[in-house]
């Protein structure tokens, strides 16, 4: 079984040639919010980032991979695992989707593909989200893929002057 590949993209692992990319996502503002980071990162530190990439779940905790168009091989985005606990096995998941690419079914095909990898190869049994209240595009992504709201956060989120509450949903595998 092929877990990390779908019809119309493919999960991989981050490569040195990612910084141009990783560099853009991550110093674009309007995405600070939902990876809760208020400064800029330098190039320098992304590429440190990158060489130590490659640290197995088991010792990281957590797992970043690239989201790849497969018909032309571009970078759309990106999917993490985070919060890796194998004791419990559980994991948090998050979604980036650069602007240019969305509301084109590719979030949707790269979820199921890290759900799939999840229980089948790192055999978690749970996988939650944070979602914003607000975040109208994630909370219909997550939905679609059976994920059920199972609490609020309230005031969770502090951004441009405002409380945001973020739900959490989470996935069971029965």
């Amino acid at each position: 079984m092929r877990t990390l590949t779908g019809t119309y993209i493919k999960l991989r692992a981050l490569e040195p040639e990612d910084l141009e990319f990783l560099f853009q996502i991550e110093n674009n503002e309007s995405f600070w919010e939902v990876s809760h980071t208020q400064t800029p990162f330098s190039k320098f530190l992304l590429k440190q980032y990158l060489e130590s990439a490659h640290l197995d779940i088991y010792e990281a905790k957590q797992l970043r991979l690239a989201i790849q168009k497969k018909d032309t091989d571009e970078t759309i985005g990106m999917i993490d695992v985070f919060d890796f606990n194998p004791q419990h096995k559980r994991a948090g998941i998050g979604i980036l989707i650069h602007p240019t690419f969305q509301k084109k079914g590719f979030a949707s095909e790269a979820l199921q593909l890290l759900i799939t990898y999840c229980f089948t190869h790192l055999q978690l049994h749970q996988l939650y989200a944070n979602i914003t209240e607000d975040n109208t595009k994630s909370l219909q992504l997550f939905q679609k893929q059976n994920f059920k709201q199972i609490g609020i956060k309230k005031d969770w989120i502090f951004h441009n002057g405002v409380y945001k509450n973020e739900l959490l949903f989470q996935l069971i595998n029965e």
